[in-house]
């Protein structure tokens, strides 16, 4: 059962039952009510203390040992809203600038695309925007955590044309947490500008030249090749983001403007779904400009109308 959860995963959980033995310690509560935990207790240490993440690791904690677990999900929705909206406006998490195209070209001004950490970390940024994907999956949690059953390497890569002989590239993540012996396939196209994905993928290879099992994104370190981590790449765009005075993006603002950006292109929402690979409706919650997003979609044209259903009638005769 303990495999069931991704290694991040039990770090999170263990990180919020820490805090619940901490809280249950303060308060003088005897172990053996701490589990299985009373409803009253959940309710009071979640009001307090955890939020979502704690409530996801006591609920594990119980299941991994056999103990009931009695608290509803309404319940603990409507403990969560609660203390949400009593939360005092200084507790709260500022909201994160997000990154544009706009801004990856303005950095790609700043970095050094000879050198050889340049040409990975801006090649790193660019796959991930346009492939809708995470940092994460594009890179590893430190240097020496690199393995090639896990993090995606050269050898994952490979260019593919469909039935009408439009190229993408693909890339294989090996392992991820939804899937984590098959992984998942991402893709990006070529794009115009400087911040086509393309041409820094051709820059970076070419600079760096990484061996088929070598991390994907392994830039020439002056001592020996070494794997693009996180933490490596958000310094190196912090550090540029602080000397032209734009605001300090975090990863995950990356993932939210790729999805944003696809949207603001008017490609459906079905198509931005696929491509983000979310098995629930989640994307939603990026839905930050909403105006221009639906704009395409609430205008009145009548020749597209009747269009549209010239193309639908012809599809339907053709189906029977």
């Amino acid at each position: 059962m303990g495999s069931s959860w991704a290694v991040s995963t039990k770090e999170t959980y263990g990180a919020g039952l820490l805090v619940f033995h901490v809280y249950c310690d303060t308060l003088n509560i005897p172990e053996m009510k701490c589990c299985p935990v009373s409803l009253s207790l959940l309710l009071a240490f979640l009001s307090s203390y955890a939020g979502s993440y704690g409530a996801a690791g006591l609920k594990a904690w119980h299941l991994l040992h056999g103990q009931p677990w009695y608290v509803q999900a309404n319940e603990l929705k409507a403990t969560l809203d609660g203390a949400t909206a009593l939360a005092l406006p200084s507790s709260k998490r500022q909201k994160r600038e997000l990154f544009t195209p706009a801004i990856i070209i303005s950095l790609c001004q700043l970095l050094d695309l000879n050198d050889p950490r340049d040409a990975a970390v801006f090649t790193c940024l660019t796959t991930t925007f346009y492939s809708i994907a995470c940092l994460s999956e594009f890179t590893v949690p430190a240097i020496n955590a690199f393995s090639p059953t896990k993090h995606i390497t050269h050898a994952h890569v490979s260019e593919v044309t469909d039935r009408n002989g439009l190229p993408v590239m693909k890339f294989h993540l090996p392992s991820m947490k939804s899937s984590p012996t098959e992984g998942e396939d991402t893709f990006w196209s070529e794009q115009q500008g400087l911040s086509d994905p393309k041409a820094t993928l051709n820059n970076h290879f070419c600079i760096n030249n990484p061996s088929a099992l070598a991390h994907l994104f392994s830039w020439n370190h002056p001592n020996a090749a070494q794997a693009l981590s996180r933490k490596e790449l958000l310094t190196r765009i912090s550090a540029i983001s602080t000397s032209i005075n734009l605001p300090n993006v975090k990863g995950h603002s990356l993932w939210i403007r790729e999805t944003l950006e696809f949207l603001l292109r008017g490609i459906p929402f079905d198509v931005v779904k696929s491509m983000g690979r979310w098995s629930s409706e989640a994307f939603t919650i990026y839905l930050c400009q909403h105006a221009m997003i639906l704009a395409p979609y609430i205008q009145h044209h009548e020749k597209g109308y009747w269009l549209f259903m010239v193309i639908y009638l012809f599809l339907c005769l053709n189906s029977i």
